[in-house]
């Protein structure tokens, strides 16, 4: 079957692979209709993805259609045929984070096309429960439930206050995600952005006029849109080193600043601004299987509508050349997808 594979940081590869066998037990077969491209898998071909290794099949942000059910004791209501969307946090289900309902953040976390092998193949077996159905969703919507899935997450983490002012940094995808789930929670949402396309793309998409120019002073910005105070939440979604050291530099004294990306190394702020703020810090790490529910129901409702979004959209044949031109600012990605 067809492969893409990422050899190493930079490489990538179209090859043939085995077709899996049919599924064990508590497993199903599903082909991959619709791949997501997240910025975990541009980290990924740049070289500086944490919790990586290589050669690596990616893809984690997948819309596929069950083909066979393996042997299960489960009541999962999924016949062959059914198109759906999968939660790819393959956790242990034993240790503490697992017997505590968190296992978004398992001490053993396997995560598709990031740990193990993911979805940029015509086939995979997967568990069955990590199959969520949504048999009426086009594959392009399937295609990026779990991206937002972890907005929701981290939205829902942060516990944001009818009526707040929301500071989002970062207008890629997961800061569109944010923005809306936190107009969904009755928020306020600030966006900060560097990017003249992203920012007219929250004007225009979005209707959001509260926009920051993340290339000049943001805090005198905000004070001037705020009547001189300081947003009460701040959600960075960049995953940019720089802009999570800066970020509490923007919040209220008694707020919460909460990281939705990931960098490698530390991340370090000031401790006596920490202090005088008596700061609320939140870290969010990919979702819930309630994430995967609830998303999928306002997508079904029209509570979410994504379709703008996606501006990019690629197949297996021509990923491998298109790829590398996604990291470039100017290519205006938003949110690419790989269709089979």
């Amino acid at each position: 079957m067809k492969t893409v594979v990422l050899n190493q940081p930079g490489a990538m590869q179209l090859t043939d692979t085995a077709v899996p066998r049919f599924p064990e037990a508590e497993q199903a077969q599903v082909r991959v209709r619709a791949v997501g491209i997240c910025g975990t898998d541009l980290h990924a071909y740049k070289g500086d993805q944490p919790f990586f290794s290589y050669p690596r099949v990616l893809g984690h942000e997948l819309a596929v259609e069950i083909v066979a059910i393996g042997i299960s004791e489960q009541a999962h209501g999924l016949k062959v045929g059914d198109v759906c969307a999968i939660n790819p946090y393959l956790n242990c289900g034993h240790c503490i984070a697992c017997r505590r309902g968190k296992p978004n953040c398992c001490v053993e976390m396997r995560v598709l096309g990031v740990h193990t092998d993911g979805g940029m193949r015509e086939l995979i077996n997967v568990p069955i429960n990590k199959l969520f159905k949504a048999n009426n969703l086009p594959d392009n919507y399937l295609a990026i439930v779990e991206m937002l899935c972890v907005c929701a997450h981290a939205v829902d983490r942060t516990a944001i206050e009818a009526g707040e002012n929301v500071l989002v940094i970062g207008a890629g995808p997961i800061g569109v995600g944010v923005i809306e789930f936190v107009r969904a929670a009755g928020g306020n949402p600030i966006v900060a952005e560097v990017s003249e396309f992203r920012q007219q793309f929250c004007r225009t998409v979005l209707g959001l006029d509260q926009i920051i120019d993340g290339k000049t002073d943001v805090a005198a910005q905000l004070q001037a849109m705020l009547n001189g105070d300081l947003p009460t939440v701040v959600i960075d979604a960049t995953g940019n080193a720089q802009s999570m050291r800066n970020a509490l530099s923007y919040m209220a004294h008694g707020g919460k600043l909460t990281y939705v990306g990931l960098i490698q190394g530390e991340t370090t702020f000031n401790d006596p601004q920490f202090h005088a703020r008596e700061t609320t810090l939140i870290r969010t790490r990919n979702a819930l299987d309630k994430d995967f529910r609830r998303v999928i129901d306002m997508l079904q409702s029209g509570a979410l509508s994504p379709e703008h979004w996606i501006t990019h959209h690629t197949s297996l044949e021509r990923i491998v050349s298109e790829f590398s031109g996604w990291l470039n600012p100017a290519s205006n990605v938003m949110k690419a997808v790989l269709e089979f």
